[in-house]
């Protein structure tokens, strides 16, 4: 695993999932499998891996995959899962504060499932790191939140969520080189942890390269 100094971000969530047994609930984002089951496997990264859900189904899918994430805890995590499920001989986990280092290499998919902080990252220009990692011929898929569930009446610190076309102009991507094969904000049927039956709103891009 990349080694990458202890900053304000890494402290956060190296905190957020000690506190924790367990966060995410191990299976794969709904909006991955939609938009990548399709896809021929490659090189995948896996931008912001967590536990390592996402990764290891694509693993399990024939991917070959580096998982990567800020937090040392959920890397074992995820390595454990990755070993319980078979496919630990498909993955690689590297620790990376994005922002700040970068895996190198470039992959076939770069995915990034919710790669959102309240701690302080340079989304804009992590994603056109992503952007940068695609090969050609390759795919980027974002899923983000496009706002707050349906039952938070207060938000708990200030955010700005993501829109369609903002990101997608903030990507700064050659038109000559880059398809959109997904630009669409989907809602959700969602529970609150107090058991309130809501939604919650999620923006989709997914991207294919096309040229160099």
């Amino acid at each position: 695993m990349t080694h990458t100094p202890v900053t304000q971000a890494a402290e956060f969530w190296e905190g957020r999932y000690r506190d924790s047994d367990r966060i995410w609930s191990g299976r794969p984002n709904q909006l991955l499998v939609r938009e990548v089951s399709a896809l021929e496997p490659g090189r995948a990264l896996d931008l912001g891996c967590g536990e390592g859900a996402d990764a290891v189904w694509l693993a399990s899918r024939g991917w070959r995959v580096t998982g990567v994430d800020i937090s040392r805890t959920a890397l074992r995590r995820a390595a454990a899962h990755a070993a319980d499920a078979g496919t630990a001989d498909r993955v690689g986990w590297e620790r990376h504060e994005l922002g700040v280092t970068f895996p190198e290499g470039s992959f076939d998919l770069v995915n990034a499932q919710y790669l959102q902080s309240p701690v302080h990252m340079d989304q804009d220009a992590v994603l056109r790191q992503a952007a940068h990692a695609v090969a050609e011929g390759g795919t980027l898929l974002l899923v983000m939140h496009a706002g707050w569930p349906s039952w938070q009446d207060q938000p708990p610190f200030e955010a700005e969520f993501p829109t369609l076309e903002g990101t997608l102009a903030a990507l700064a991507l050659p038109e000559d080189a880059w398809s959109v094969e997904t630009l669409e904000t989907v809602r959700r049927q969602n529970v609150s942890p107090a058991g309130v039956e809501g939604f919650r709103e999620d923006n989709v891009w997914r991207l294919r390269r096309t040229g160099a």
